[in-house]
């Protein structure tokens, strides 16, 4: 058997930048699952894709595309089938539906490449908001705390992760900071400003179910410590205490509440902290 990684092919007519993003916040959500990703570039001829589909198919691949002409996605599409290539086309279905809601009929109008050339201040700026929370989830890096826009704290299981890649998207740089019992705070977290730490809680009921439930999804033993009321009410006591010591914190309960429902608390109370205009990160 192959010791070859999963391998995802972005193919673009472009940069690849856009597609990049999204399949970076999809596959971070199988984080026990290492995936090498190939950003395929300025494809924009049949004998490219033909090429390039040969190559995938050896290695046997994914592939994500974004290519704007018809033709060249149908291709794609084609030549991914033949092969058995499992393919997803994340723009022709857009532009179809917008071509038909706008009341156009001629799609040899769409450009290569114009996303590139049009891209505005918003659309950079949430990509570099993308690019840091990826880069800061779960403690992987403290050296730049203070550039975060905003920085969740919790425990195992709180949602850190999910309500920081949804609140990337809408352009807040966001580091998440694991609370563990046996571990100290990183120093980092008490030399920015304050205003940006929020904490994360969750009901111990809740919390036992989700921890269980998610080891015997991965066949792990769910009567382990980290899934063990005593434990998990050790490190609910833990998190209330040091939310405690850092009064600046505001908390956030997300037991059983909607991600966009906390992420737009969290957004309202750090503009009102921080006097920033919460529109402008649309």
């Amino acid at each position: 058997m192959s010791n070859q990684l999963p391998t995802i092919y972005i193919i673009s007519d472009g940069t690849g930048e856009t597609a990049s993003t999204m399949v970076q916040a999809a596959v971070i959500q199988f984080p026990e699952q290492e995936v090498h990703l190939v950003r395929c570039k300025n494809i924009r001829t049949e004998s490219q894709v033909e090429s390039l589909i040969e190559q995938i198919s050896e290695k046997n691949g994914f592939i994500v595309h974004t290519v704007v002409s018809p033709q060249l996605s149908k291709k794609i599409i084609e030549e991914s089938a033949i092969k058995n290539i499992p393919a997803v086309d994340l723009l022709g279905p857009l532009l179809n539906e917008l071509n038909q809601y706008l009341g156009h009929s001629d799609d040899s109008l769409f450009q290569a490449g114009i996303l590139r050339s049009a891209i505005g201040e918003r659309y950079k700026k949430r990509i570099e908001a993308i690019e840091y929370t990826v880069k800061h989830d779960d403690g992987k890096l403290y050296t730049d705390l203070d550039q975060a826009d905003i920085v969740l704290v919790g425990i195992s299981r709180t949602s850190k992760t999910p309500l920081s890649i949804f609140l990337s998207h809408k352009g807040w740089k966001v580091a998440n900071v694991p609370l563990v019992l046996t571990s100290e705070l990183p120093k980092e977290l008490f030399e920015i400003d304050q205003r940006k730490v929020v904490g994360l809680i969750i009901d111990e009921d809740i919390l036992y179910r989700i921890r269980r439930k998610r080891l015997e999804n991965f066949g792990q033993d769910p009567g382990s410590e980290y899934a063990s009321l005593s434990y998990i009410t050790q490190e609910l006591h833990h998190a209330k205490s040091i939310y405690k010591k850092n009064k600046k914190w505001p908390v956030f309960n997300v037991t059983d509440r909607a991600l966009e429902e906390t992420a737009a608390e969290i957004i309202k109370v750090i503009s009102n902290r921080l006097g920033l205009n919460p529109d402008s990160y649309l």
